[in-house]
């Protein structure tokens, strides 16, 4: 097996192991795939000296140009409760992005309706009433100003395929390096490879309560901008 860089470990303790994820590079993927699961399944195997499969299993998902934090589960238990946070909406999230353009203001929140595009890997604004709909929201304030961008801070109200990226998109204001989602402006090393290419996306902060301890668990980790 071809030896692969070794996952930056954030936080790691009792069922929970949490990695600062690079851009460019899937959360997971199919076998053959380079991804953040497999650097760290095999990183994990070689420091515990063990040959089976061991149980890790991320608990929510980065889009492969963002960075940042991510929370994987080491057992079932850990896996079950933390999912169940999620699915309350009780963990918060927060992310600090560059978008194009100056936003008007301190901030605000959106809300929209959209959908996954079939067979596509891209999401669409709809209508409330459309086949698939969702609702989307977030809020977010502005922390920096420069020539022709914003920095904001987002905490995300729901979890839609790439509802960063669409709301601030849509609005004109595309996160700096999202081609996908209308950004003229390059960031970030330009690989020949377009899907390893980053945007200026980054999953800052994480709280939420440790499945097993009951302990808050509060993490921030700052871009490398």
């Amino acid at each position: 097996m071809t030896e692969l860089p070794a996952p930056n470990i954030v936080y790691e303790q009792r069922g929970v192991i949490i990695f600062n994820k690079p851009p460019g590079l899937l959360t997971q993927a199919p076998p053959g795939i380079e991804s953040l699961e497999l650097r760290a399944r095999q990183f994990l195997m070689t420091r515990e000296d063990v040959q089976s499969k061991i149980y890790l299993t991320p608990v929510h998902r980065l889009d492969r140009p963002v960075s940042g934090l991510i929370v994987f589960a080491r057992n079932v238990r850990a896996a079950k409760r933390i999912s169940a946070q999620f699915q309350q909406r009780t963990i918060t999230k927060k992310y600090l992005a560059w978008v194009e353009g100056e936003i008007v203001g301190d901030g605000e929140e959106l809300e929209d309706f959209m959908r996954k595009v079939p067979d596509q890997a891209k999401s669409e604004i709809v209508a409330e009433d459309h086949v698939g709909a969702k609702k989307a929201a977030l809020r977010f304030s502005v922390r920096d100003r420069k020539a022709d961008a914003t920095l904001v801070e987002i905490e995300l109200l729901t979890g839609r395929t790439h509802q960063i990226r669409l709301q601030f998109g849509s609005r004109g204001h595309a996160v700096l390096g999202d081609a996908l989602y209308g950004s003229e402006t390059p960031f970030g090393k330009q690989t020949v490879d377009l899907r390893k290419r980053q945007i200026a996306l980054h999953a800052w902060r994480i709280e939420f309560d440790h499945p097993i301890d009951d302990e808050k668990v509060e993490l921030k980790i700052d871009p490398d901008w």
